[in-house]
């Protein structure tokens, strides 16, 4: 018993030897994936190059240091951006013939040389405003990271959570309609939390209880939420607009930091709802890794027969998580309606749920990459629509796309070969 202990409760990462991974067959997909972004940028950046100059402003008036613009030539930084690009194919083509792997860091590499030459390029003759696209990248984040937390959680305690798109709709819904009736936004928040844990309560009670498959119920639960609340807003609140009027929380500005150039804006003049996606982040990342319920909760996720075994009771640890995970969704729903639009309308979420969901197989189940992953497609939405704002000559239907596109390439190209809780979406009968 008493040796099982140590690999039920060590992080999955932690347990593959250095010889394990020597030994692993070949990923090529990261490769691949550089390779096809690197032609990509020799065929717009040099063949398809552009003249001119690209202006990046890095600084706004409230800033409390201004930075000058930063004005680059566009042929030139295409040619050069292109080339080092080229040049980290290579160097990952190389790395995985010699039975080797790319590393995170190598992937952020190569986005920021890539994004660097993609911006100059569509925005030649312009001036792109950095500290609006940093705003609008956060702003669109927060309901997906607060959704990739909630994944993150429920599959990490073995619950497959596709519902958290439900989880969200359902909370932008009770906290738009409380908030309204009472005129208290706070009210509304707590509103948010309590819808997203029913609905995370009836996956729980159908996935555990009832052994019905999860992501089945996950799917169920999306659209009973998504026609339910249709038929609410049409029927009742398109009839008494005064229920859909929530008051919304204020702007608040940190001293000092909110007055920092370029990030200051972007991550300290925020609705408090965007403090409390800080706070979630934070305290999630470390109770999940450092705390006696993190360690039972990856326990249950990995291996619920052992865990079982030593004394930690699988289906209420199962429901309690799980139950907690619809809570942050529930917040996330409530950033739309309290902290952004101010109003609920149909289907408003928009399938972040499921780009959410998306974010934690990217994060790889940990909710830091987690967040960052969700940072990179709020990132690309926002840039769809700065550069759309410019007069970019990138073709609209393309800018619609590129939030997906990032998606799709993320999960399949860029993560590589990834392993979720073990005991993910797997029944368990409690002894």
């Amino acid at each position: 018993m008493n040796d099982l202990a140590p690999r039920v409760l060590t992080r999955p990462s932690d347990t593959t030897t250095d010889s394990a991974v020597a030994h692993a067959p070949r990923s090529w997909k990261a490769p691949i994936a550089y390779g096809v972004f690197a032609a990509a940028a020799v065929v717009l950046f040099v063949i398809g190059g552009r003249e001119g100059m690209t202006s990046f402003r890095l600084s706004t008036d409230s800033d409390l240091i201004g930075i000058p613009d930063v004005i680059v030539p566009v042929r030139a930084t295409g040619l050069v951006t292109a080339l080092l690009l080229v040049i980290l194919a290579v160097i990952a083509t190389l790395i995985v013939v010699r039975n080797g792997r790319t590393r995170l860091w190598f992937g952020v590499l190569f986005s920021l040389v890539f994004l660097l030459g993609f911006l100059a390029w569509a925005a030649a003759g312009e001036v792109l405003p950095v500290p609006g696209l940093l705003i609008g990248a956060v702003s669109l984040s927060v309901p997906l990271i607060f959704g990739a937390l909630s994944g993150v959680i429920s599959e990490r305690v073995g619950v497959i959570n596709v519902a958290i798109e439900g989880q969200l709709l359902a909370g932008a819904f009770a906290s738009a309609v409380l908030a309204s009736i009472t005129g208290d936004a706070i009210v509304g928040l707590i509103g948010a939390l309590a819808a997203g844990v029913i609905v995370s309560l009836t996956l729980a009670v159908f996935a555990i209880t009832y052994v019905v498959d999860q992501v089945i119920v996950g799917v169920v639960l999306n659209v009973l939420v998504i026609g339910l609340t249709s038929f609410l807003y049409s029927q009742v609140l398109s009839a008494d607009p005064a229920l859909n009027s929530p008051p919304r929380f204020a702007a608040v500005d940190v001293p000092l930091l909110s007055e920092i150039p370029l990030i200051g804006p972007a991550l300290f003049r925020q609705t408090i709802v965007v403090y409390l996606m800080y706070l979630a982040v934070a305290v999630v990342a470390f109770a999940m890794f450092r705390t006696r319920w993190g360690l039972r909760m990856r326990a249950v996720g990995e291996h619920p027969q052992a865990a079982d075994t030593v004394g930690i009771r699988v289906s209420a640890t199962r429901f309690w998580n799980v139950s907690l995970a619809g809570a942050i969704a529930g917040l996330g729903g409530a950033y739309f309606t309290l902290g952004s639009v101010g109003a609920f309308n149909k289907e408003m979420t928009a399938g972040a749920g499921y780009i959410a969901l998306a974010a934690v197989i990217f994060g790889r189940w940990d909710p830091i990459r987690a967040t960052l992953a969700a940072l990179l497609f709020g990132f690309a939405t926002s840039l769809q629509y700065v550069l759309g704002i410019i007069g970019s000559p990138v073709p609209s239907d393309f800018m619609l796309m590129l939030p997906y596109v990032v998606t799709i390439v993320a999960v399949a190209g860029l993560v590589g070969r990834v392993r979720g809780p073990a005991a993910a979406g797997l029944p368990y009968a409690s002894r």
